[in-house]
């Protein structure tokens, strides 16, 4: 035993069970999820194609041949009910998965790296990010995103400069009746209009607007830090513990009987096979932490250059309106977006961090 309770790894790999695990179920996964990440990545660049609209038609009716009719009806309620309606089954499900990543790190790892003398700040770094993480997850579900009523409908139209471009003036929201300040937008799901929107995020069930934009960066950011810090304190477990067994350094004996030295391959498969839980898990906050910072760097970009998500999916379609092979209505004027309330990157954080200064500020002008 290496001590904790921790099993300890065997000092010679000669047995044809385990090298039959070479090209095994792990490299076949790992194969799968690359196709799936490609498959995803292009499917998101191709989104806006009418190639790729028309073969999703085509796939839906091809489907709604093949699925009963009662099927496809009890689907389309679901899908109405998870994106369409307001409703905490994301909320349950994301605190559900953290749970169990929390759980398994310390149920195993926590206690395997104080047994290897781990320091016990970067150990506990994790748990520092999942409160942090968590209060601003509690912000950005319940803050007011910047709702638009009657009372604050002039306030709101005063901040912003119209762009007579993608935000005309003068222009009513057709189910709320109210004037639509620049940079607002009627959400479908929470039946709103929303000051500054940027766009409706299940995981916390509320818009993302002027008023917790700040929280929902902050959230993204903790939760991006947490997952890589979990990441990070497992590779670093399993790393000294192959070091402390001496494992890199041990053979197996092949399919024709010679010796070979375990490869990176062959040692992460074994591992997989010691340590399944752990090893699953440093999969899935590794995926999680690259999709995580993909996403934020994407927000962090948007903020520094003043734009939502809604500005900017908006005007990149106005982008590819000029873009060749682009069909479009020959009597439709094409129009360009240009982004107009970038400030400078110190001024965009701070309209984005202190909302009610900048808010304060245009009122008295």
């Amino acid at each position: 035993m290496l001590g904790g309770g921790m099993p300890e790894l065997p000092t010679e790999i000669q047995t044809k069970e385990v090298c039959s695990l070479r090209m095994d179920f792990l490299v076949l996964f790992l194969f799968y999820l690359a196709l799936v990440l490609i498959g995803g990545v292009m499917i998101c660049i191709c989104s806006k194609t009418h190639r790729l609209k028309g073969l999703v038609r085509g796939g839906a009716q091809i489907f709604s041949y093949i699925i009963p009719e009662c099927l496809q009806r009890a689907m389309l309620r679901l899908l109405h009910y998870l994106f369409h309606t307001r409703n905490h089954t994301f909320i349950i499900l994301h605190l559900t998965l953290q749970g169990m990543v929390y759980a398994e790190y310390t149920w195993e790892i926590f206690g395997y790296c104080r047994a290897l003398e781990l320091s016990l700040y970067s150990l506990s770094l994790p748990y520092l990010l999942l409160i942090v993480n968590l209060v601003f997850f509690t912000l950005s579900c319940v803050t007011d995103p910047g709702t638009i009523t009657k009372a604050n409908e002039l306030l709101f139209l005063q901040v912003y400069e119209f762009d007579e471009v993608m935000f005309p003036k003068n222009m009513r929201c057709s189910t709320c009746g109210l004037r639509k300040p620049a940079r607002s937008k009627h959400c479908s799901v929470c039946n709103r209009c929303v000051h500054r929107f940027d766009h409706h995020c299940v995981w916390v069930n509320n818009c993302i607007g002027a008023w917790n934009t700040r929280y929902f960066l902050i959230y993204l950011l903790t939760l991006t830090a947490s997952a890589a810090t979990v990441a990070t304190v497992t590779t670093m477990f399993l790393v000294r513990l192959v070091m402390v067994s001496d494992l890199n350094l041990e053979t197996y004996v092949d399919d024709l009987g010679h010796f070979q030295v375990i490869d990176t391959v062959f040692l992460v498969q074994y591992l997989f096979l010691t340590f399944p839980r752990i090893v699953f898990m440093l999969g899935f906050v590794l995926i999680l932490s690259f999709l995580l910072g993909g996403y934020l760097c994407f927000a962090l970009y948007l903020a520094a250059t003043n734009q939502t998500t809604n500005e900017w999916y908006r005007g990149n379609r106005a982008r590819c309106q000029h873009c060749p092979g682009t069909v479009r209505p020959t009597s439709a004027e094409p129009w360009v977006y240009r982004n107009s309330h970038s400030h400078g990157l110190w001024s965009n954080l701070r309209e984005i961090f202190l909302p009610a200064a900048v808010h304060y500020e245009r009122k008295k002008k």
